[in-house]
């Protein structure tokens, strides 16, 4: 049976201004390395058994039937600069089936690539696929992984390194740069398409533009909540790389801490620490701002709506607050949160920062009575102890299915990671289908992948990741 992909692609019904028609450009010897059957199943996808005809359509060589290729128009702040024009300089949406689009990812250039290679090495290619699956399994909302291809051809960074291509679903691409881009062009005809476009795709219940807002800054406090529960450091925070669906998207130079440390930074590229860690809820407002200033000349009183879209986003910090709260006292087994659990929280935050502790296993080893293993402090660590143990007498559910059930045992360490594409890149991909066996079920008793709980050795230890371009 041949591939199918029942293609509706109503992205490119909107106004050509809003992107540019694209192919992607063959590569030379593609060969399937990963690909998602359950995903492309859910998708409605069939014909999926031929391995070579998967290579071709997902690394750009050959455009499945019903697809409408195109690079996407957006623009941004990248590192708080303003930057025009961005749009899809190495991707290619390929269209919508089933309400997500279907986009892949090192497809060769297009109008938008400013003199890019619009190609990706492998490295990015498996980084992504494998955290983007794994925040999938954390329960975290995410663009998903659907395919990976190598290409045969080298592409050139700091020495030439093989190429690869991502196929990557998510429920929309568009973006706050998306709205930036019309909005630097006054085009406030396309700014009302594009929200009504968006109301209709990710929040239908919004009756009017003050509401769509409503929607994002909701969506967007919640998931930066969740990356902070799991230490998820998103590493290139730019509004362009903030989707408007609230999924993270953009897997660059991403991490998950092992050391706690507020301040973690290891994009290579974020060299004064903007998207730290811990700065991350106060940027995803910031970004909310720019979105809002956006939709500003679709109201009828600019004045009002300044102060009605401000009230919305000064509201955002504690939305982000308050998510964290009840996802952290789940961390520490309470479902119900009461004054006082927020100081117990910090207090344990408070000595893993001090003692450099493992953020997962530290969470991880609670349920267990174990946490003191993770922490030099013990004395310190004994009295929390005592007042958290108290706390729990009073909590109505069971603590210790709470914790199980709330921190993982298996996230994708870096140095996993790095590992995983040293392997690939000399072609072996065991290492890879075992991370993806391991990390499909975080919440589990790892049993064979204990020794993927394992902290780097100094000498893993991985201290700056890098963007695929």
């Amino acid at each position: 049976m041949s591939l199918n992909i029942p293609f509706q692609n109503t992205y490119a019904r909107l106004p050509d201004r809003f992107f540019a028609k694209q192919a992607p450009t063959p590569v030379r010897a593609p060969k399937l390395l990963a690909f998602n059957a359950p995903l492309a199943a859910s998708l409605g996808i069939t014909g999926t058994d031929d391995d070579a005809q998967l290579a071709q359509v997902f690394s750009g060589s050959a455009v499945p039937d019903g697809a409408e290729p195109l690079a996407q128009l957006y623009s941004g702040h990248q590192f708080g600069n303003w930057n025009p024009q961005l749009g899809d300089g190495r991707a290619v949406l390929l269209g919508e089936t089933n309400g997500y689009d279907i986009q892949l990812k090192g497809s060769g250039t297009t109008p938008y690539s400013r003199r890019g290679d619009g190609r990706s090495w492998l490295g990015p290619v498996l980084r992504e696929y494998v955290v983007s699956e794994a925040m999938h399994a954390l329960g975290i909302p995410t663009t998903r992984a659907l395919a990976a291809v190598s290409t045969g051809e080298d592409v050139f960074r700091e020495r030439p390194m093989p190429g690869g291509v991502m196929t990557r679903v998510a429920s929309s691409h568009i973006r706050v740069g998306t709205f930036q881009a019309l909005y630097a062009r006054k085009d406030v005809e396309g700014l009302e398409t594009l929200v009504n476009f968006a109301i209709n795709r990710h929040y239908p219940d919004a009756q009017s533009v003050t509401e769509f807002l409503a929607s994002v800054i909701a969506a967007q406090a919640e998931l930066i909540a969740r990356w902070m529960s799991v230490g998820f450091i998103h590493g290139v925070m730019n509004t362009d790389n903030c989707a408007i669906s609230g999924e993270t998207i953009d897997y660059g130079p991403c991490a998950f801490m092992d050391a706690y440390n507020p301040m973690q930074v290891f994009s290579s590229i974020d060299r004064h620490g903007r998207y730290a860690y811990d700065n991350q809820p106060g940027i995803i407002v910031w970004n909310m701002a720019q979105l809002a200033t956006t939709l500003v000349p679709l109201m009828p009183d600019g004045e009002a709506a300044v102060q009605s879209f401000s009230a919305l986003v000064h509201d955002m910090p504690n939305q982000i607050a308050a998510h964290q709260t009840r996802l952290f006292a789940a961390k520490i087994g309470l479902t119900e949160v009461r004054q006082g659990d927020q100081t117990l929280i910090d207090d344990l935050l408070d000595l893993m920062t001090k003692d450099g502790a493992d953020f997962t296993n530290t969470f991880r080893a609670l349920p267990a009575g174990s946490a003191m293993d993770q922490i030099a402090d013990r004395d310190t660590f004994a009295a929390w102890e005592r007042r958290w143990s108290d706390r729990l007498q009073t909590e109505p559910q069971n603590p210790q299915a709470t914790m199980r059930a709330t921190n993982p045992a298996l996230i994708p360490r870096n140095h996993r990671i790095e590992e995983m594409i040293g392997a690939a890149i000399e072609g072996d991909m065991a290492p890879f289908e075992r991370l993806m066996a391991a990390l499909a079920t975080p919440f589990s008793d790892p049993a064979e992948f204990s020794d993927l709980t394992r902290p780097p050795l100094e000498t893993e230890r991985v201290h700056q990741t890098f963007c695929g371009t």
